[in-house]
């Protein structure tokens, strides 16, 4: 943290726990609501139209190091946003006997669209600076209002559509591919052009076949999966929000998820947040970018199992080879 903030910052860890969420009043089913997760699944509560639901938190900081260190007017804050409406909502938590925070934030229905972060904050008096973000959640909670299972990481959309006659006129240039991913929306989509290759949607979507259909299908499921990773990762540091002083922050969703999935590979040895601050460098100002594209390479390559499956089709063909001789 000491390369990213020209002040001193909270080293150890800031925890936030859900103690309880109610919806216009009513208790929301223990089912709805995911502490290994950290998600809160709102879609079928029980109840079809509601107007705001409340969340109640209790937050662990480190306080023995609050205690000796030079940070003064301490205020730990809990934040809601959501990118798709740009809607965020703030409030400040209590101190509670036992040295936690605690205290509650109402997510307004009319303000929300699909799924919001749920973020702390902690901000200090440092050096005679009021107002200093000194600490933050490495953990973020989810309020999804699409889903009714409160799952964390949610599965990338497949479409499968005709790129050169379909509905979707901006496909059209890309009617020689045999996919496309997007990754501009709530959740990447992986486009399947069913024209671009004869007989390759049957493949896909075949579940036997022989040892050769076999190899295939899962060559081209690795190669999309890896042309998927790479995608959402440069979108994810592509889109980076930043604080007062220009620090790049996590970003929440599908993108929060692949950063902390591909960082430790693409920057091996950094913190998330170290690494984010150096590729945010790298990006903006031109130095090293180039030569980090061999690390998210590889990091997709681990997400996708290149190595692994392409040592399968290898020993497939070679068997398949000596079986013909």
């Amino acid at each position: 943290m000491k390369t990213v903030f020209p002040y001193p910052t909270l080293l150890g860890d800031i925890l936030c726990d859900v103690v309880s969420v109610s919806v216009d009043g009513k208790p929301l089913p223990y089912t709805k609501v995911s502490s290994t997760e950290r998600v809160i699944a709102l879609h079928d509560s029980g109840r079809a139209k509601w107007d705001e639901a409340s969340l109640d938190l209790r937050i662990r900081l480190p306080e023995d190091e609050l205690r000796t260190g030079p940070w003064h007017d301490v205020t730990c804050l809990a934040v809601l946003t959501e990118k798709a409406t740009n809607a965020r909502t703030t409030t400040q938590l209590r101190v509670a006997h036992d040295g936690s925070r605690s205290g509650s934030i109402v997510l307004s229905r009319a303000c929300h669209l699909r799924r919001a972060t749920l973020s702390v904050l902690v901000v200090a008096t440092v050096d005679g600076v009021p107002g200093r973000l000194v600490g933050a959640s490495e953990q973020n909670w989810y309020v999804d209002l699409q889903e009714t299972t409160p799952v964390r990481q949610r599965e990338i959309e497949i479409v499968e559509t005709d790129f050169r006659d379909g509905p979707h006129e901006w496909l059209r240039p890309f009617k020689e591919s045999p996919w496309i991913v997007e990754t501009s929306g709530d959740m990447p989509v992986v486009y399947l052009n069913t024209t671009a290759v004869e007989g390759l949607m049957e493949v896909l979507a075949g579940r036997g076949g022989t040892p050769a259909e076999r190899t295939l299908r899962e060559m081209t499921v690795t190669q999309v999966a890896h042309d998927a990773w790479t995608a959402m990762f440069h979108t994810a540091v592509n889109d980076l929000d930043g604080d007062e002083d220009g620090t790049p922050l996590m970003p929440s969703g599908w993108r929060e998820s692949v950063l902390r999935t591909m960082l430790p590979d693409v920057l091996p040895g950094h913190q998330p947040t170290d690494a984010l601050y150096e590729i945010n460098e790298r990006r903006t100002k031109g130095f090293g970018w180039s030569e980090l594209q061999t690390g998210i390479q590889y990091a997709a390559g681990r997400r996708a199992q290149i190595t692994k499956k392409l040592t399968t089709a290898v020993r497939t063909v070679d068997r398949l080879e000596r079986t013909t001789d």
